[in-house]
C-alpha cells in the first residue's frame, strides 16, 4: 500500500503538463471529509491516506505519495439534492432564506449562484417544498462549504506570499452628532471635556517702608 501524507490544494504551483500526467482518484463527499482512509488510483495501486486532523480534501486538490508520485482527487457524482426557487410562485430570495434555515440545523450545503445542494434527506426535502421551492434528486459532485474557520480551508496569497496577511483595518471615522442624533452626552465617560480647574493666586501683604 502506497502511503499519502501530503496534499496540494488545487494543485497551485505545479505546472498543467505534471497535471495532466497525474493518476487520479475519485472519491464522495462522505470520504473526502475524512482525514484517514483508503482509495484505489486510475493506476489500480492501493493508497493510504494519513492527512492532518481536519483536513477538507476537495475536487482538484493533488496527492502526493510518498514515493513522490501524485494523484489529482475528482470529487465523484453523489446522490444529492437539487434545490431551486419556483419562478412562478417565488423569488430567488427564496434561496437565502432556505440557506439560513438549513444553516441552522448544521447541513452541509453546497451553495452556488442560483441553487442550493444538500445530502438526501426527506424531511428537509418537504420543509423545503413547503417554503416554494424546488427539490429534485441528481446525481452530481458534491462540494459544500467548509465554514470560515474550517482546517479544510484553502488560503488566498497575497502579495509578498503571506496567505493570511490582511489589510490594515482603518480606524472608525469620528462620530459627527445631527439634529436627530438621540443619545444622550451626559454618560460619564462619553464626551469627556478638558475640566476647568481654579487656579490659586497668592497676594503677599507688603510692609511699610520705614523713612
Amino acid at each position: 500500500m502506497l502511503q499519502v501524507s501530503k496534499i496540494m490544494p488545487q494543485g497551485a504551483g505545479l505546472a498543467p503538463v505534471l497535471l495532466k500526467r497525474a493518476a487520479t482518484v475519485e472519491l464522495d463527499w462522505d470520504i473526502r471529509q475524512k482525514s484517514r482512509f483508503e482509495a484505489t488510483d486510475s493506476l489500480g495501486r492501493q493508497l493510504g491516506i494519513f492527512l492532518p486532523r481536519g483536513t477538507l480534501v476537495r475536487g482538484g486538490d493533488v496527492l502526493v505519495a510518498e514515493d513522490g508520485s501524485m494523484v489529482k482527487v475528482i470529487a465523484a457524482p453523489q446522490t444529492v439534492l437539487r434545490i431551486t426557487a419556483c419562478p412562478t410562485h417565488g423569488t430567488p430570495f427564496d434561496l437565502t432564506r432556505a440557506a439560513y434555515h438549513l444553516g441552522n440545523r448544521h447541513v452541509p450545503i453546497e451553495l452556488k449562484p442560483d441553487h442550493l445542494k444538500i445530502e438526501p434527506d426527506h424531511v428537509l426535502a418537504d420543509m423545503l417544498r413547503s417554503m416554494h421551492l424546488i427539490v429534485n434528486e441528481v446525481s452530481e459532485s458534491f462540494e459544500p462549504e467548509g465554514g470560515a474557520y474550517s482546517a479544510g480551508g484553502h488560503g488566498h496569497a497575497h502579495e509578498g506570499g503571506d496567505a493570511h496577511a490582511h489589510a490594515p483595518v482603518a480606524a472608525p471615522a469620528p462620530h459627527v452628532h445631527g439634529p436627530d442624533c438621540k443619545h444622550g452626552h451626559d454618560h460619564g465617560h462619553e464626551h469627556k471635556h478638558d475640566e476647568v480647574r481654579p487656579v490659586a493666586i497668592q497676594i503677599h501683604a507688603h510692609k511699610p517702608h520705614s523713612h
